[in-house]
């Protein structure tokens, strides 16, 4: 009898997953919310391009279509590129979309072995002959409608970090959006609007929109674009980050090679490793200023106070490096955008009042562009108050960015947040499909625990107070890549000489034919 797999999210790691566990032989069933697959990508607002070149967000056995001249593809790009993935791979006959999964459970005979397992699921391998998952699911079009339960063998958990859960701040009793006259609204619900329903929405209308990330820089720019100098947008954020320009994006990720990985510490380094990196680590901070330098000259970040006091370099390492919108500087210059920098604020009726002046905002929307709990949501999908703990109780990342050491015949998938999204989930998605096909197994779980705990003190080293579990540095990509090759047992070389194989970057289409020692 064939294993029951279980995967939920039909996004991009919710594709891969499935694609992957398909060629290994097993039957994969995808639960999916929406009407459609793509996750995040379904839903955005009509000016998202991608943030990562096309090169790099690429899977490696489906080539973008030579229509696609753009490095940096716009939403419906990315789109048909999903949708052509899926149908060529024979994906979507997998998918039960409209299928909310409102919970999973594990079945166990004792509960209490969970605690005393040496062995991930007491077994190290990936599907237990004893436990089981039951997946409850909702019928998205029909809330009222009876549940329906799937026990599955083994799950895995594509449900992203930037979707579903909004993260808005609390405010004081009578401070908060319930005292405004306006409307206010999550970058989220601006994004699930049709391209002209937004845009009458936002029309004639003072819109204020709270955040620094690429989601706040995406909306604010949108909204000045459509309004103008009549009716300004206003950003309000608390911190300021450093943003770049496509053409230096680009140039960024052809520096990200196996000789720049030399350059940072990594967990479980051997000395020679160790030296290699303290030799080697003013470069980076070399690079950094000459960045910082060149950002300084070609924005006019001094002329509107938005220099950043952190480093270059501790953005990369904190995953919040975004691409700046086009012309956004020149929207600033023209007045159709305003830029305002507050540690603080309130609502009014009449807009919101900053921190140390007088004249509140005037405002008739706000939109909090302020991210997403993507441990929350992660937390609410187990019933189990144990597995609830796993996830909030620790600020460990996951082993292999995927496996939590107490959770067991459960995968994640999407969790871990980098530059190179799709590379970093098809390599795991490969991985976790070998796990699957018993191919190796897991170390045992006091082991997987040093690791991630290793891994933590790594990553606050580089990313410091901004560190975050899902963030896995940039610079530290190929070196994962070279973990995952070694437990598939697959030859950790990609290039067919020396040089290349030291100083060029590594693209997916690299990983497309895995080679056995």
């Amino acid at each position: 009898m064939k294993k029951k797999i279980g995967i939920i999210g039909a996004g991009i790691s919710g594709l891969l997953a499935c694609k992957h566990a398909m060629e290994k032989g097993f039957n994969p069933m995808v639960f999916e919310a929406r009407s459609g697959l793509g996750g995040v990508w379904s839903q955005t607002i009509e000016s998202t391009k991608l943030q990562t070149p096309k090169n790099f967000f690429q899977f490696s056995d489906f080539a973008w279509p030579s229509s696609v001249k753009e490095s940096f593809p716009d939403h419906n790009q990315v789109m048909e590129y999903l949708q052509g993935y899926a149908a060529n791979f024979n994906i979507i006959p997998r998918i039960m979309f409209n299928s909310r999964v409102t919970c999973i459970d594990y079945v166990t005979p004792s509960e209490e072995d969970l605690l005393s397992w040496d062995l991930w699921g007491g077994t190290g391998i990936a599907i237990s002959p004893t436990g089981k998952w039951d997946v409850t699911l909702q019928d998205a079009r029909n809330p009222s409608a009876q549940v329906v339960v799937y026990r599955m063998d083994f799950v895995i958990l594509c449900i992203g970090n930037f979707s579903d859960l909004p993260n808005i701040p609390d405010f004081p009793l009578n401070k908060g959006p319930e005292v405004f006259g306006g409307q206010v609204l999550h970058s989220m619900d601006y994004a699930a609007m049709e391209d002209d329903c937004a845009a009458e929405f936002i029309k004639n209308k003072r819109v204020t929109v709270v955040g620094f990330q690429k989601s706040a820089l995406d909306v604010a720019a949108e909204v000045s674009n459509r309004n103008g100098v009549e009716n300004p947008c206003t950003l309000l954020f608390r911190s300021v980050y450093w943003t770049v320009p496509e053409y230096l994006h680009l140039f960024m990720f052809k520096c990200l090679t196996r000789f720049t990985g030399l350059m940072v510490h990594k967990p479980n380094e051997g000395f020679l490793s160790w030296i290699l990196a303290f030799l080697l680590s003013p470069l980076l901070w070399i690079f950094s200023k000459i960045i910082e330098c060149y950002l300084k000259w070609t924005q006019p970040l001094k002329e509107y106070n938005m220099i950043p006091t952190h480093g270059f370099f501790d953005q990369i390492s904190s995953c919040l490096l975004s691409v700046l919108p086009d012309n956004f500087y020149g929207k600033v210059k023209e007045g159709s955008l305003l830029l305002k920098k507050s540690q603080s604020f309130s609502f009014c009726k009449s807009g919101l009042i900053i921190e140390g002046e007088g004249k509140p905002i005037a405002a008739d929307i706000v939109i909090f562009a302020t991210g997403y709990k993507g441990d929350e949501k992660l937390k609410n999908m187990f019933k189990s108050s144990f597995f609830q703990k796993c996830i909030t109780g620790s600020s460990a990342p996951f082993y292999r960015e995927c496996i939590h050491p107490r959770i067991p015949q459960l995968a994640i998938l999407g969790y871990a947040d980098n530059y190179t999204t799709l590379f970093t989930t098809e390599m795991r998605s490969k991985w976790v499909a070998h796990f699957l096909a018993g191919k190796f197994k897991l170390p045992s779980v006091s082991e997987m625990e040093n690791e991630v705990t290793k891994w933590e003190e790594c990553k606050r080293y580089y990313a410091k107070e901004r560190y975050r579990r899902s963030c896995l540095n940039a610079m530290l990509q190929i070196y994962c890549n070279d973990q995952l090759c070694k437990d598939m047992g697959y030859n950790r070389r990609r290039k067919s000489c020396l040089i290349t194989e030291l100083f060029a970057p590594c693209y997916p289409k690299d990983y497309k034919y895995l080679k056995y020692h």
